[in-house]
């Protein structure tokens, strides 16, 4: 499936969403984080880490996001620096 994402921060490159992902969350649930990762919503990470993220925008560092499901079900969102793929992942596939 391709899909075309426009109006965030940055562009995702290859998405890529992993087993642990696709058993323990809904398809609306990985795609909600995805589209907040996008948009610069780095989700349950602390002021320190915010930092980090907004100086990777700028100068082309990896990029991590870290959501919880109204379930609990903790979840990262991983943008590599050369912004070539995106993983969403489990904690326990970190």
């Amino acid at each position: 499936m391709t899909m075309i994402i426009t109006g965030g921060k940055f562009l995702p490159g290859d998405i890529v969403i992993t087993p642990g992902v696709k058993a323990e969350l809904s398809p609306d649930e990985a795609f909600r984080g995805l589209v907040r990762h996008l948009a610069g919503d780095w989700g349950e990470l602390d002021e320190h880490d915010r930092k980090q993220n907004e100086a990777a925008l700028e100068h082309g560092f990896r990029l991590l996001s870290r959501y919880v499901t109204p379930g609990g079900t903790k979840f990262y969102v991983i943008t590599e620096h050369d912004r070539s793929v995106t993983t969403i992942l489990l904690p326990k596939e970190y």
